[in-house]
């Protein structure tokens, strides 16, 4: 039995019957990807994953529904209907327990940034005092994943106590881990504030002003028709109960399980999260929480990445599926439900079913990414129906491709290091070395070394690999010399930048132009994205000489790739050169390395994730200072510190300034090597919320005004303006100026280079 819904414009259509009803397709949507679908959850529901289901896809107000199989068959065989109400599991999070805590956090009784003890004094036993109200929503407090049932106990008071005597696994916030207990402690964080018992408050601040009627936990007994069973154990069919052996104990109201809905209720849901407030009223949150709730506020160094309950990208994305875009979010529930919904395209799919009926064998995971890549391929709203988004490929994917052309012939010399690979892991100087029709006769290494570990000056060597002479561009001298170029053709770059001035491998390039006009060699860059997006222009241009950590008259954070670059150094420092740039292929400006599909490696020793990049160009001011920034720790450039430092002092001032993106901890770390190697250091642990908002170099100055008020003697602070190169702002800073007098300095100048640099810019503006 199977139903097919559509509308045009919203019609819900509510089903007592198993009768059919077949309707057009809305025109936003392909009718063969429809049908498509609908072959899809048919096919699942034969090979008994489940037992029947509901799809729902909304696109611009635009609705189709798809209805087949059984609520139940066990122990009679029942339709599935649109009206059926399924066990949302853990969709009980993010549609129920976060939105009910956004609702406290506007009401001002919640602070997310407070310690969760504050609520629930008894959570700081066994050292869980620094647990924020942040890591319980996004999955980082350390705790363990679920309450464990080993002795008998009963009721929510029990598995409080359980909660309030078990120690964390983890520091919070130093790694991501699902957990139930997160969210439990949530649902109580709720009554404790409130008064009202989560299901209580969760309908009169949510459900009700979103009309979602067939919404709430512990369904009355005159529901059951309509209600979706799941497994049968010892003592019976599970029916009308929750699923979760955890909430069914705590009395069927868990602030991680325990909501029964409907796919019409959480369009409804769906539809407040884009921005589309479908009840009478007001909405029951403002933008800036449902902002908060759906984009990355896990730091940046986590591959898992979360919002305020809901899933951006990590091991439980699968209804994602493929093409989804990086600002979609959603959830998944252990019954078989899932929601995803994409702000970019404006579009939801909401997948409804009972996977554990009769039994614990069914399967949903497959069946959602499949799901997922046809609808995103149903959406007439791309130009020719649905084109999948092309990966990225670098400079030297899309050389390999054509072949070498440009190159063919020609004898060659390659500026590289472990950063030269192609998309699928091989080495730039492996493809070269086996390319038909191309010499390739030396290798150029830059600071750090050809496979970039070094910390000191880099050698001349032989690679053992390929028995060619490694040049060093690190050490007595930072340009190719003449004699290292005789007999070359054309030298050609291919190393991963940061997108920071003093990061010197756009030196070393530059440098290797110059070097190359005077030998009437051709150059060619092997481009490579910018890891931390294109669009971010943000600090001083350089004044004074030019350096080997400031080139030329850039700002600190420039937002340019290599290859663009590349054609602004040839033209502003009017460079005779045969110049040849091999772009990318479907980069964005507005993309992270992360976004890209490319992989990510350590462009040099403490450069040894994203997060770290996305800070450096601030951080990185400060290290020549009497400082640590985390050099010789696990994470370089997310901390900050010294012996002399008064951490709490320090985070506590720096918080009070509310800089985008950011948050700061207190910490207490130990270099193995570099600055204070084996001194205990305390300062502050960089967490970044929001890197899209984030502006590390307002940030990075607002860490060195703070230190210099705080540690003015020990601090060294003139060697901030080594790296800085700009004499205002540094007078500005140690004359303890506000933040926006010293942004002021610089904006002006910025705005100009991004007009400056519009004629050299290769992937839009």
């Amino acid at each position: 039995m199977s139903c097919r819904i559509a509308s045009f414009p919203i019609l819900v259509l509510a089903f007592s019957t198993g009768t059919a009803l077949v309707q057009p397709a809305p025109a936003v949507f392909r009718p063969d990807v429809l049908e498509a679908m609908e072959r899809r959850l048919e096919e699942a529901i034969a090979a008994k994953h489940i037992p029947g289901g509901v799809i729902w896809l909304e696109h611009r107000a635009q609705v189709w529904s798809f209805v087949s199989g059984s609520r139940s068959v066990d122990p009679e065989l029942a339709p599935a209907h649109l009206d059926t109400m399924y066990d949302a599991a853990s969709l009980t999070k993010t549609v129920a327990t976060a939105p009910s805590i956004l609702c406290l956090y506007e009401d001002g009784k919640v602070d997310i940034e407070a310690f969760a003890a504050r609520y629930l004094p008894r959570l700081a036993e066994y050292g869980k005092g620094r647990i924020t109200v942040r890591h319980l929503l996004t999955h980082t407090s350390g705790l363990a994943p679920v309450i464990p049932r080993d002795e008998p106990w009963q009721g929510a008071e029990a598995a409080l106590e359980i909660a309030f005597r078990s120690p964390a696994l983890t520091e919070p916030g130093a790694e991501f881990r699902y957990s139930d207990v997160n969210f439990i402690l949530l649902g109580a964080i709720v009554q404790s504030v409130s008064g009202l018992s989560l299901d209580e408050f969760a309908r009169t601040r949510i459900f009700e002003p979103l009309s979602m009627a067939d919404t709430g936990f512990r369904p009355a007994p005159a529901l059951f028709s309509r209600v979706a069973p799941t497994t049968r154990e010892a003592t019976g069919l599970v029916h009308g109960l929750v699923h979760d052996p955890v909430a069914r104990l705590m009395d069927g109201v868990a602030g991680h399980a325990g909501l029964f809905t409907t796919a019409a209720d959480l369009a409804r849901f769906c539809r407040m999260m884009l921005g589309h407030n479908p009840g009478p009223g007001p909405a029951p949150l403002r933008r800036e929480s449902i902002v908060l709730m759906s984009t990355v506020q896990t730091p940046d160094s986590f591959a898992d990445r979360r919002g305020l309950g809901w899933d951006m990208d990590s091991a439980f994305s699968s209804p994602r599926g493929r093409y989804f875009g990086p600002r979609s979010y959603g959830h998944t529930g252990w019954t078989g439900t899932s929601v995803w919904i994409d702000p970019e395209t404006d579009t939801f799919l909401i997948i409804l079913s009972n996977r554990n009926h009769p039994s614990e064998k069914g399967r949903t995971e497959s069946l959602r990414i499949d799901l997922a890549n046809l609808a995103a391929q149903a959406l007439l709203s791309f130009p020719e129906g649905f084109l999948p988004p092309e990966p990225v490929l670098a400079g030297i994917d899309v050389l390999a491709a054509d072949g070498f052309a440009g190159l063919i012939g020609k004898t060659a010399g390659l500026i590289t290091n472990r950063t030269g690979k192609d998309r699928r892991g091989n080495s730039t100087i492996d493809l070269f070395h086996a390319a038909p029709g191309v010499e390739l006769a030396a290798l150029f290494s830059p600071e750090h070394g050809l496979r970039g570990l070094r910390e000191e000056a880099v050698p001349n060597e032989i690679d053992e690999a390929t028995g060619l002479p490694i040049h060093s561009l690190y050490g007595d001298r930072n340009r190719p010399a003449a004699e290292d170029l005789a007999g070359l053709d054309a030298l050609v770059f291919d190393i991963q930048d940061i997108g920071c001035r003093f990061y010197t491998y756009i030196s070393t390039m530059g440098l290797a132009m110059e070097a190359a006009a005077e030998r009437g060699l051709a150059f060619f860059v092997l481009d490579r994205p910018n890891p931390i997006g294109g669009l971010g222009v943000e600090g001083p241009m350089r004044q004074g000489a030019q350096s080997f950590t400031a080139f030329h008259d850039i700002p600190l954070r420039h937002g340019m790739t290599p290859g663009e670059l590349a054609r602004m150094f040839r033209e502003e420092r009017s460079l005779d050169l045969d110049l040849t740039v091999i772009p990318l292929r479907h980069w964005h400006r507005a993309f992270y390395l992360d976004q890209t599909g490319l992989p990510w490696v350590d462009p040099s020793p403490n450069m040894r994730s994203l997060a770290a990049a996305v800070l450096y160009p601030g951080v990185g001011l400060l290290e020549f200072m009497n400082l640590s920034v985390g050099r010789g720790t696990p994470t370089p450039f997310e901390l900050a510190g010294a012996p002399y430092v008064d951490g709490d002092s320090l985070s506590e001032t720096l918080n009070a300034l509310a800089l985008p993106g950011i948050r700061f901890h207190p910490a207490v770390f130990t270099p193995e090597s570099s600055k204070f190697a084996g001194q205990t250091c305390r300062g502050v642990r960089i967490e970044l919320t929001n890197r899209a908002a984030f502006r590390p170099v307002p940030a990075g100055v607002a860490l060195a005004a703070a230190l210099h008020r705080q540690h003015r003697a020990p601090l060294n602070f003139p060697e901030f303006r080594k790296l800085l190169q700009h004499s205002l702002t540094y007078e500005a800073v140690a004359r303890q100026a506000p933040l926006p007098e010293i942004e002021a300095l610089w904006n002006e100048d910025a705005e100009a280079f991004r007009k400056r640099r519009l004629p050299y810019l290769l992937y839009g503006h």
